[in-house]
């Protein structure tokens, strides 16, 4: 199996580093502190020590509320409910477990607790310590753990979520530069459907990703009260440009009348390789923190398309059509005008960025 470079999984070495460091941080740090279970510190430091910092910090908070949530409820309940034989014990675990797995179940963010709770009610078990101090020492070895976590990804070989999610955005745009051309070539040429649909899922999914990473950055931004342009705007231009492209998908499911192919499918093919090379600007712009360079090939491709259809129009072969083709071309006449509204809107949110 063919091995790359190093660069190319510097993301993933660092990470690596990342983790390790954590670990042996925490296990010093505990030792010097006399923390009774280090072991679950220093689990805790290597769970939290995320991709980027946003998502450490995410997982930190998450992690935190679910630890604390479950530390309290099951430190009561073995505080106040006999466990001291077998039978009782059984009983107290499933007394401390049940509403901290259902707590889970509705909300991720206190996946934790039932691990907690566990914790809470066995540990005292095996150390004879009282519930009270299970359920500190739980909450002591997750801070811990945690606050080293954060520390480290802030400062070693930091990944800032912020740069990861313009480079998802910037992925996302070369997603659908790529989709165009296979798109509007089946405006006037018959295609699988599931293979149209197969583009969109492509586009979906980049979304996802960027979104994703979009509410690391926030939580980044927040947890270090950074001053840093919100990316909110530019997710809500691409997420209108998304739309777009399923507007042009569900027209494209239909190929044009066999009348217009000829005058309509150079201007479409046009449009199609125009948008493409501006997306990919627009990408590497987003990326080097610059504003995308205006393209008059774009605006031309589509002025040309909508001379045509207003050429169509007055040569009244329009009129010749059945009503529902004639409001197919519409359709795919409005979608490209939206289209072509948010590559603007685009351009305008990417420029901001880089003032």
């Amino acid at each position: 199996m063919e091995i790359g470079s190093p660069s190319r999984y510097r993301a993933q070495l660092a990470l690596g580093a990342r983790i390790t460091i954590a670990a042996v941080a925490t296990l010093g740090i505990g030792r010097l502190l006399g923390t009774p279970m280090i072991l679950w510190a220093v689990l805790t430091a290597v769970i939290l020590t995320q991709m980027s910092v946003g998502r450490s910090v995410k997982a930190t908070i998450d992690y935190s509320m679910g630890t604390l949530g479950g530390a309290i409820y099951a430190g009561l309940v073995s505080n106040f409910v006999p466990g001291a034989d077998q039978l009782a014990l059984l009983g107290l675990l499933g007394l401390a477990i049940a509403p901290l797995a259902l707590l889970s179940a509705l909300s991720p963010r206190f996946s934790v607790a039932p691990a907690t709770g566990v914790i809470v009610v066995l540990a005292p078990t095996i150390t004879h310590a009282t519930a009270f101090h299970s359920a500190y020492d739980r909450v002591l070895e997750v801070a811990l753990g945690g606050a080293v976590a954060l520390i480290v990804s802030h400062l070693v070989f930091p990944a800032r979520a912020r740069l990861l999610a313009l480079e998802a955005a910037a992925d996302m745009l070369g997603t659908m530069a790529r989709a165009l051309p296979p798109l509007f070539s089946s405006c006037a040429q018959p295609q699988d459907p599931e293979a149209i649909r197969e583009l969109q899922r492509g586009v979906g999914d980049a979304f996802a990703r960027l979104d994703k990473m979009e509410q690391e950055a926030r939580h980044e931004r927040i947890a270090f009260l950074n001053a840093e342009p919100d990316l909110a705007p530019l997710l809500r231009a691409l997420l209108r440009m998304r739309h777009d492209l399923v507007m042009i998908g569900r027209a494209a499911v239909i190929p044009l009348p066999e009348t217009l192919r000829p005058r309509l499918e150079a201007p479409l093919t046009t449009i199609a390789e125009a948008a493409a090379a501006h997306l990919l600007d627009c990408g590497a712009a987003l990326t080097a923190g610059r504003a995308p360079a205006a393209s008059a090939a774009q605006g031309a491709a589509f002025d040309s398309y909508s001379q045509e259809i207003s050429t169509l129009r007055e040569e009244g072969i329009l009129r010749g059509l059945p009503v529902e083709r004639v409001e197919h071309v519409f359709a795919l006449g409005f979608a490209l005008e939206q289209w072509r509204g948010d590559l603007d809107e685009l351009d305008r949110r990417i420029a901001e960025r880089a003032r």
